[in-house]
C-alpha cells in the first residue's frame, strides 16, 4: 500500500488527488490530509440546502464538491483526513470504520460506530465517512476532528431558509443528518499535539504490512492532479450544480 503523507492544503487539489488515484491506479493507497477552512458537500447535494453561504463567504471558507456522496462536512487546519483507496471486487465499507476505531483504540480512545458509519466517543462524533465505487476500485474517506473550530463547523452547516427558497436548484438532494460532535483533543492527554497524531496514524497505518512503503506525488501526478482540479472540482458548475466538461 502507498501511504500518502499529503502536506498540500487545497481542498479542490485534494480533492482531485482521491479521484485520481481512485481511477488511474492499481495500487492500495492510504492518504493523510488537510485542508484550509472548507464546506465539503456529498456529490448529490444542494449547496443551498446545506450550507449558510453567507457565513462562508464573509469568513473566506471554500465551499467544494467531493466525488462521493454523503452529506455535508466541515473542515480546516484542525481535522484530519484519512482516505483508503483500495482494488476490492467485494467491498465491506464497514472494515474500514473499524480500521479507523483500532487505530484510536490503540491511542486509548474508545469509540464507536454507528449506523452511518460515523465514530462516536461518549455519543459525540468525532468522525463522518462517505464511500464511492469505481468499477473494481473503492474509496472510503473520513474525517477526524481533533482541534476543529467547532463553532465555525456548527455554524457554516446552517443553511438559511430563504437561501433554500430562492437559490435551491435541485429537485432532489441528499440532506445531510446533524449530529452533536466533539474534538478528539478533549478525549487524550494535554501533551498529545496535531503533529504527533498526524505522524502515528501514518506510521500505525504504514506499519501494518511490510510492503507499505511512504510516497510522494510525482511531477507527474501533480500534474494530472492540477489538471482534473482545474477543469472540474475548482469549477462553479461543479461546485453549485455537480457537473463538469469531460475532456
Amino acid at each position: 500500500m502507498l501511504c500518502i503523507d499529503n502536506r498540500i492544503t487545497d481542498v479542490y487539489f485534494n480533492l482531485a488527488a482521491e479521484e485520481f488515484f481512485l481511477k488511474n491506479s492499481r495500487e492500495n493507497v492510504f492518504m493523510l490530509w488537510q485542508n484550509e477552512p472548507a464546506v465539503v458537500i456529498g456529490k448529490h447535494q444542494d449547496i443551498f440546502d446545506e450550507v449558510n453561504t453567507g457565513f462562508v463567504n464573509e469568513n473566506q471558507i471554500k465551499i467544494a464538491r467531493r466525488f462521493s456522496g454523503g452529506g455535508a462536512v466541515y473542515h480546516d487546519l484542525g481535522n484530519l483526513n484519512l482516505t483508503f483507496i483500495e482494488t476490492n471486487a467485494s467491498v465491506n465499507f464497514d472494515d474500514y470504520v473499524q480500521r479507523i476505531i483500532d487505530m484510536l483504540a490503540s491511542l486509548g480512545i474508545h469509540a464507536s460506530a454507528d449506523s452511518r458509519r460515523g465514530i462516536n466517543i461518549g455519543g459525540l462524533k468525532i468522525s463522518g465517512s462517505a464511500q464511492s465505487i469505481h468499477k473494481d476500485r473503492v474509496l472510503f474517506h473520513a474525517t477526524l476532528l481533533f482541534s476543529t473550530d467547532l463553532q465555525h463547523l456548527i455554524t457554516s452547516l446552517e443553511s438559511q431558509p430563504v437561501q433554500n427558497r430562492l437559490k435551491a436548484k435541485r429537485k432532489v438532494s441528499v440532506k445531510s443528518v446533524k449530529s452533536p460532535v466533539t474534538n478528539l483533543s478533549q478525549h487524550l492527554p494535554p501533551a498529545f499535539k496535531l503533529d504527533e497524531v498526524k505522524e502515528y496514524i501514518l506510521n500505525y497505518y504504514t506499519a501494518k504490512e511490510t510492503e507499505n512503503n511512504i510516497y510522494t506525488f510525482t511531477e507527474d501526478d501533480i500534474h494530472s492532479i492540477r489538471q482534473l482540479k482545474n477543469i472540474k472540482y475548482a469549477t462553479e458548475s461543479w461546485i453549485y450544480d455537480g457537473e463538469f466538461l469531460k475532456m
